[in-house]
């Protein structure tokens, strides 16, 4: 089984061809195929220089509202925000090894 370890939103994910993954907002399109340049390691030769991962975008969503609240008791201070993440949906098509 071919993977790959790939770096991208600031997190690190182990990928194989054919898996569907979530990662931080890209700025490609839906259907437009993007690449992962930035490969940490390879399992089939553990050649990493020019290894590439090619994947498709299936779409782009917002996660569930969090909600923060801050508060302390006695001094009257409370503090409610909500933050919701948008995410890519990717399907991995491709490890191309950089030999």
């Amino acid at each position: 089984m071919d993977y790959a370890i790939v770096k991208t939103g600031g997190k690190q994910y182990r990928v194989s061809p054919g898996d569907v993954l979530d990662v931080e907002l890209l700025t490609a399109e839906e259907g437009a195929t993007t690449q992962f340049d930035e490969v940490l390691a390879v399992s089939r030769d553990g050649e990493v220089a020019g290894a590439r991962v090619i994947a498709q975008v299936q779409s782009h969503y917002k996660d569930k509202k969090v909600i923060v609240y801050k508060y302390k008791a006695k001094t009257r201070y409370r503090r409610k925000r909500g933050h919701r993440q948008n995410y890519t949906r990717i399907l991995i098509q491709d490890i191309e090894s950089g030999g």
